[in-house]
């Protein structure tokens, strides 16, 4: 093993959405920092949508699937015993390479959930004290939208116009407005004109398998640049095994493999964990020692409890007209919020949103895209994919995680990655609450799709590749007793030990999470910077 003489200040591992916030805050005001990430640097210029056969790597190389993906970087996941497979991508910008960039915020009521609704606990902090760095956070990434959203308390001004609506969001709007429902151009970290030196989006389509123009808001070309300038440094390719802890009790350092598979040390003085809701259970539980034998940060016995997706319903409309929803961002078209807060008379508690997605290309059109209902060969086999190719909406009912114990992240006894080190093991089960809000939401979507005009409607109920969000496994809390890190993302266990990814999430809310984590992320960056000068740090 090679050791290294250098003990930095601060270490993060993990180079995504919330590891490169928080090193960019900490390099901003002067603070040494390193970051350690297993993937390496992407190359936008062979990024699948700059190819031809771009639809068969979605589901190959660039699969969001890291069990199907299998590259080097990666490691495997047991997820048999959970019907929502976990998502996620190791690069520097971590899954935010490989994302349709939806944007929205937590509401208000999302961190009030006991106060409101007598669930769950309430976070420790709230929406208006996140707000500002909600404000700071998207004028970093870069978010295309407008202001006025009903649904939200008010916002600063986007950073660009709103996504075109084109025919897709048009026809779901005279849906939602037939219904008399809300919906409003969702906020995207997607540029619609030209912002901080990066290029407007041009309408090619599949923005999850990787932006060549830099108009999709990925951390390896908002906050990345800028943190490197001030100083951060970034390693690429060091897979880390185990946290290391001193005689007095604090984190000291980690163990890790460099991509020829040495196994190296770096020492620091505090570690910061930014791995997702599964990579940082895995490596905390992997950091066992005759001082922490539950795992590392664990006297709680929390650490992997409480996981969060967020369930998905998909529900399929098909319309005579031609939308070519083909065109435009894939994930981003119009949000409606209509079911977001509880009304017990619905028979559950919490709610749920709608994200009206666009359509397909041509090989997943033919392969009858999600659904998995393929055009015939034969005679009709033309007419029927004229009549399916961009004729096609789909709402995503995007419904609220409650946190409960039973589901959870362990280490797999027998599986493990190409350096050895013991895979992450998902058990998830849906609750009942959870299954009465997705089938009201795949019902009112129904409602929608007929208002909008759809003569044919497909559902699926529960998406199995829809693991996008990883939440809960080490929530924040003030009690060390039912929490593992404190509201600055501090360990409760070890005072140098921190946690800034969605493991820290109370709730999981109903939209998605990761402008959230983002501002959650440069909220504890502060925390850590006023502790670090009270220290004398």
């Amino acid at each position: 093993m090679s050791k290294t003489d250098d003990t930095v200040d601060v270490l993060v591992i993990g180079a995504g959405a919330s590891g490169a916030a928080f090193t960019w805050s900490l390099a901003k005001d002067g603070f040494e920092v390193l970051c350690l990430e297993q993937g390496g640097w992407t190359d936008p210029s062979q990024y699948p949508p700059t190819q031809q056969d771009w639809e068969i790597h979605r589901q190959t190389d660039f699969n969001a699937n890291p069990n199907f993906r299998r590259l080097p970087e990666d490691y495997p996941v047991n997820d048999e015993d959970s019907p929502i497979a976990p998502l996620m991508y190791n690069a520097v910008g971590g899954s935010t390479i490989h994302w349709s960039a939806h944007f929205p915020r937590f509401h208000p009521s999302d961190f009030r959930t006991k106060t409101l609704d007598g669930v769950a606990e309430d976070w420790p902090m709230s929406y208006e004290e996140l707000e500002p760095y909600f404000d700071l956070n998207d004028r970093i990434m870069g978010v295309a939208g407008m202001t006025g959203d009903t649904a939200y308390p008010p916002k600063s001004e986007r950073q660009t116009p709103p996504i075109p609506l084109d025919a897709v969001g048009q026809t779901m709007a005279r849906g939602f407005d037939k219904l008399g429902w809300h919906w409003w151009p969702s906020d995207s970290a997607i540029l619609t004109a030209p912002y901080d030196g990066r290029a407007a989006c041009n309408n090619c389509g599949p923005c999850d398998i990787g932006c060549a123009r830099g108009a999709k808001s990925s951390t390896d070309i908002t906050y990345w640049p800028k943190a490197l300038a001030m100083g951060a440094q970034l390693k690429t390719y060091c897979r880390v095994r185990e946290i290391t802890v001193g005689k007095d009790g604090l984190a000291d350092g980690v163990l890790y493999y460099d991509a020829d598979g040495n196994l190296q040390e770096q020492k620091a003085r505090a570690v910061v964990l930014a791995c997702n809701g599964v990579g940082t259970t895995r490596l905390m539980l992997n950091s066992r020692s005759a001082m922490f034998p539950d795992g590392l940060a664990n006297s709680s016995g929390l650490v992997g409890k409480n996981l969060m997706f967020h369930p998905y319903s998909m529900v399929t409309g098909v319309f005579e007209e031609l939308l070519e929803g083909y065109k435009g961002p894939n994930g981003a078209a119009i949000v409606s919020q209509e079911f977001y807060e509880t009304d017990l008379s619905r028979g559950f508690v919490r709610g749920y949103a709608f994200q009206v997605a666009r359509s397909n290309g041509p090989v997943t059109t033919a392969q009858g895209g999600i659904m998995g209902s393929r055009i015939p060969w034969g005679s009709e086999h033309h007419d029927r994919f004229r009549n399916a190719l961009g004729h096609s909406i789909t709402i995503a009912v995007i419904g609220e995680d409650l946190p409960e114990l039973h589901n959870e992240v362990t280490l797999d006894p027998e599986l493990t990655d190409s350096d050895g080190i013991p895979a992450p093991k998902i058990s998830y089960s849906l609750s009942e609450n959870s299954r009465k809000m997705m089938d009201h939401g795949i019902a009112r979507a129904g409602e929608a799709m007929e208002a909008a005009g759809a003569y044919d409607v497909n559902v699926i109920p529960l998406l199995r590749a829809g693991g996008w969000h990883l939440m809960g496994t080490a929530k924040m809390g003030t009690d060390p007793g039912n929490s593992v890190v404190n509201q600055g993302g501090q360990a409760h266990d070890i005072k140098n030990l921190y946690i800034v990814d969605g493991s820290v999430f109370v709730t999981a809310g109903g939209v998605n999470p990761t402008s959230t984590i983002q501002a959650v992320t440069l909220h504890m960056a502060d925390e850590f910077k006023q502790n670090a000068r009270h220290m004398g740090g």
